[in-house]
């Protein structure tokens, strides 16, 4: 018989005992119940047969009968606190396969358990409302992540008052997140995606994919690609491709702490620790290793390339492998934290501003005197005299770090959501400074934007979901790159900067004509809202 419904049967038997429905106890409360219940007729049972003037006969009386059925009662339901997990871990084993190793999420589905009538939805969604069942074990216990988040979901209502009615439930891969992207859904959020261009990048055109809820992005974007194409294209520059992780680590000295500095920043000791490190990945490659001191804590950067991954996890476990052998020159060094912020991630830092992180891009363009003029409404001279004034100037004076853009951090994030980037490193790849000026004697415009920081990637992560997928596939760029690895990863990272360089034009246009604040009441309001508007 299969073991589930054996544990489904002597779950049912407890809860029968337990009185389920009838007998609201907490399960502490009725398990002491039951050890007691099982001690006390031992004891009686005990007594009574040892006792020579009141011997055990059939049929039992009153008192026999009744230490009899609390026995049987206490046992069967003791017995029950094992026959499940052994039941669940009997059939886990199953479903791992004839050679014991654990089949992973992703490669192998787990199959959906169907229903079982003494497992019912009702009792699984009180046992989550009242803290029996953790909501995290649902995926675990079901075997059906759809189901999981649908009961969890109801849960939710049900402690809240609220609920999540307008959150969309239907239609989203509840296995593809499993152990990936999200734990404990409820649902999903709705973002619409827009498509801008054809931006006209490196002899090729994009159609760029940006998720946004802010009115006037996507066209703000799509009228810089069009002034970018009617001038004949950008042009972009990979100038470097590392991803970083910096660990924090103690010695008992200032002066051990330097010594570990030298030993790591040695080129003689290099091809040693990119040895131990290079065996973590087939694609991390370590590129280099600088060292920060602060008294006897000691962080070490460590940089790699990572093909067409991001490579967060990638250059973390190459790290922890040389932090490993590391220890065998100094035993005495203890290990802080895997990252101790000068890695740095998700943070807006000059490390990342002048050393770069992920994909370092440089993107240019030459915009003709008469695009500029009839497609970005406005002339050479006042959009150079608005970027330095705002751009440069302005952000020295506010003292931005990275921040000498109008609103690359727009695109940036847009473009992250609808391919499935981490949007949390928008922060630091939207680090850019953008340069205009004007060029063959005045006439043209000549702009570029700089971007130390673009960490993206086609694989891992949220790249895998269907909807991220589909938009990294219109790029060109989804999966990764068999023939060159790394190279869509690369080519994403200049469609990026392309983007952002269209973004920067067109925006700079619309402040420098006096155009913004008509456009977003147009674009960026709800249709009544415009209505009241015009009257």
């Amino acid at each position: 018989m299969d073991a589930r419904r054996v544990g489904g049967r002597i779950a049912a038997a407890r809860r029968a005992l337990t009185g389920a429905g009838a007998l609201p106890l907490p399960v502490r409360i009725t398990n002491g119940l039951a050890l007691i219940s099982l001690v006390l007729s031992s004891c009686d049972l005990l007594r009574l047969c040892s006792d020579p003037d009141r011997p055990l006969r059939f049929p039992l009386g009153g008192r026999e009968f009744a230490t009899v059925v609390c026995q049987l009662a206490s046992v069967v339901y003791l017995l029950s606190l094992f026959a499940v997990p052994f039941a669940q871990s009997a059939s886990a084993r199953r479903e791992d396969g004839q050679d014991g190793s654990r089949r992973s999420p992703a490669a192998v589905a787990p199959a959906p358990m169907p229903d079982c009538p003494d497992d019912g939805d009702e009792e699984i969604v009180a046992a989550v409302v009242s803290g029996a069942l953790p909501s995290h074990r649902l995926e675990s216990r079901l075997r059906d992540c759809r189901r999981a988040a649908r009961l969890r979901r109801e849960a939710l209502r049900r402690i809240t008052g609220r609920g999540v009615v307008g959150l969309p439930f239907e239609g989203m891969d509840y296995e593809a997140i499993l152990g990936q992207c999200c734990e404990m859904p409820v649902g999903y959020v709705q973002l619409p995606v827009g498509v801008a261009g054809p931006l006209l990048l490196d002899g090729r055109d994009y159609h760029v994919p940006m998720a946004t809820t802010e009115g006037c992005l996507v066209a703000s974007v799509n009228r810089g690609c069009r002034a970018i194409a009617a001038s004949g294209g950008a042009a972009s520059v990979l100038l470097r491709d590392a991803m970083s992780r910096a660990p924090a680590v103690k010695l008992p000295s200032a002066k051990r702490a330097a010594e570990l500095k030298m030993f790591a920043e040695a080129p003689a000791n290099f091809e040693a620790l990119a040895a131990v490190f290079n065996k973590s990945s087939r694609f991390g490659r370590l590129q280099g290793i600088q060292c920060a001191l602060a008294g006897r804590n000691l962080y070490m950067r460590f940089t790699c390339s990572t093909g067409d991954a991001m490579g967060m996890n990638m250059v973390s476990k190459g790290v922890e492998n040389v932090l490993g052998y590391l220890r065998n020159n100094f035993p005495d060094m203890d290990v802080i934290s895997i990252s101790g912020n000068y890695c740095s991630d998700k943070k807006a830092t000059a490390v990342n501003w002048i050393e770069g992180r992920g994909k370092s891009v440089v993107c240019e363009a030459t915009i003709k005197g008469r695009v500029v003029q009839s497609v970005l409404k406005t002339t050479v001279e006042k959009l150079v005299e608005l970027n330095i004034i705002k751009n440069l100037a302005g952000s020295a004076v506010a003292g931005a770090l990275g921040g000498f853009n109008a609103h690359a951090s727009n695109i940036v994030t847009a473009l992250f959501i609808a391919t499935g980037q981490d949007p949390a490193q928008n922060v630091e790849s939207s680090q850019c400074i953008t340069m205009l000026e004007a060029v063959n004697g005045g006439k043209d415009l000549h702009i570029s934007v700089t971007m130390p920081s673009i960490e993206v990637g086609t694989i891992g992560g949220g790249t895998s979901l269907a909807s991220q997928a589909a938009c990294l596939n219109l790029l060109g760029v989804k999966g990764p790159n068999h023939g060159s690895p790394g190279a869509n990863a690369r080519l994403l990272a200049t469609i990026v900067a392309g983007s952002v360089l269209a973004g920067e034009l067109s925006l700079l246009a619309a402040l420098a004509a006096g155009q913004l604040v008509k456009s977003h009441m147009k674009y960026n309001r709800s249709s009544k809202d415009v209505a009241n508007a015009a009257s």
